[in-house]
């Protein structure tokens, strides 16, 4: 693929998980953006649940991932940056894949009461999601810092992980449980602000670079 497809397919990406997102939220009655989780617009009991699935979040992780896996070859090759990227890929392309496949319950059983083997590894995909994206993004920013061309893309990576570690710690210490949806949405932005970045970076490199 050359660098416009592949900016074309994490915008792409990016763009159908938001409206996924959205959508999800409006087709449920009083729906809470700041206090409900994003999974509990397709739990294994909501009426579209299967159709957000199918036709927004699994193709949305399917691109993620492809995204992550050809994009790191436009940037300057480093081992961190490597690994940062496959691991966006593994983590937040997959994992994606994975939190849609498998729905939670209903209410996504915040108190994890006699949990359904879909809403274990739902739990569980979402703990490494949230646990190994942002340190992906760190490692990609820290891999690109001795690049002068992608030194600000280099801060963009760092400013974005640690923000995402911070909101997670606030996600999961449940200080303010009523705003647990505003906490995972601005973890989730910060992810998919970083795909963008990428992905524009990508769109000014020369498609005709050599893939290593």
């Amino acid at each position: 693929m050359n660098s416009k497809t592949i900016f074309l397919v994490g915008v792409i990406g990016v763009i159908l998980f938001v409206i996924s997102c959205v959508i999800g939220g409006l087709l449920i009655d009083n729906y809470s953006i700041t206090g409900q989780y994003i999974s509990e617009t397709y739990a294994i009991d909501t009426e579209y649940g299967i159709v957000l699935r199918v036709f927004g979040h699994i193709p949305s992780g399917i691109l993620f991932t492809i995204f992550s896996i050809l994009g790191y070859k436009y940037f300057p090759y480093s081992n961190l940056t490597k690994i940062g990227f496959y691991g966006l890929g593994l983590f937040y392309g997959i994992g994606t894949i994975v939190v849609s496949i498998f729905p939670c319950d209903s209410g996504c059983n915040t108190e994890f009461i006699d949990p359904s083997i879909s809403q274990v590894i739902h739990n569980l995909a979402a703990l490494l999601i949230y646990t190994f994206v942002p340190i992906s993004i760190i490692l990609t920013g820290i891999g690109l810092k001795k690049f002068s061309n992608y030194r600000s893309l280099s801060i963009i990576a760092l400013v974005l992980g640690v923000l995402s570690i911070l909101f997670v710690y606030i996600l999961i210490s449940e200080l303010n449980p009523e705003f647990v949806g505003l906490y995972q949405r601005i973890i989730e932005s910060l992810i998919l602000i970083w795909i963008i970045a990428c992905a524009l970076k990508i769109k000014r490199t020369s498609g005709n670079k050599e893939l290593r």
